[in-house]
């Protein structure tokens, strides 16, 4: 099952590297990864995106509490929360399929940032559902590349 972690640390040198260590030295893979300061610039906010069993992601924020730089770890895929990413993909085209991508870009509400005669760049930002279906539609065209920023989450209502 796939878990979005949110991990309050502090603002440091080497906090990032020891997170990450821990992963490594688990066999834990992470999907995605997106660190940022948060309202407190002490504090900064590691989104963390894996994939396991809920025994495995318990196991997993325990071995973050261990370290001393973590503030707190919430999984917020049981709650209620948001969940973004945005990804840049470059679909291969042609004169007969161009109008095609344009209409699927539009649907999905993306933007075209580039183009040439044989590929278009589109920015799209969504959640993980919306990101994934907008790119199954787009491979039948051909995808050249796809550069993804990482999934940024916050909890719905009060909760933090």
């Amino acid at each position: 099952m796939r878990h979005v972690l949110s991990v309050i640390v502090e603002n440091k040198s080497g906090v990032l590297a020891r997170v990450a260590g821990l992963f490594s030295r688990r066999g834990f893979n992470i999907d995605s990864l997106a660190v940022g300061t948060t309202e407190k610039p002490e504090f900064s906010r590691i989104t963390l995106v894996v994939t396991g069993e809920d025994l495995v992601i318990e196991q997993i924020t325990k071995q973050l509490y261990k370290l001393i730089d973590t503030y707190k770890v919430t999984d917020l895929t049981a709650a209620k929360h948001i969940e973004r990413e945005m990804i840049l993909v470059k679909v291969s085209i042609n004169a007969n399929n161009r109008s095609e991508v344009i209409e699927i870009v539009d649907i999905f509400r993306g933007k075209i940032i580039d183009v040439s005669d044989k590929n278009m760049t589109v920015e799209i930002t969504g959640d993980y559902e919306k990101n994934e279906g907008f790119l199954s539609l787009l491979k039948k065209f051909g995808i050249i590349e796809i550069v993804r920023t990482g999934t940024v989450a916050i909890q719905r209502g009060t909760g933090n």
